[in-house]
């Protein structure tokens, strides 16, 4: 789970957030209920969705409370 987790941490900072998603997916094959897995899903779905600005700064931005 930690091999695919930290992969697709990598590629998220990276603005990768397609290869991001199929490496946080992979983690959750193996942990469907990992918390931290399943945030990074949700925000990479977001994100490519509607990217972030160029500028960003990996700050995620909540929309609703």
């Amino acid at each position: 789970l930690l091999e695919f987790y930290n992969k697709g941490i990598e590629l998220y900072k990276q603005r990768n957030f397609t290869g991001a998603l199929a490496e946080f997916r992979q983690a959750q094959g193996i942990d469907p209920a990992d918390g931290p897995t399943n945030l990074y899903v949700s925000r990479c779905e977001a994100y490519i969705a509607n990217p972030p600005p160029a500028d960003w700064d990996g700050v995620f931005v909540m929309t609703t409370k």
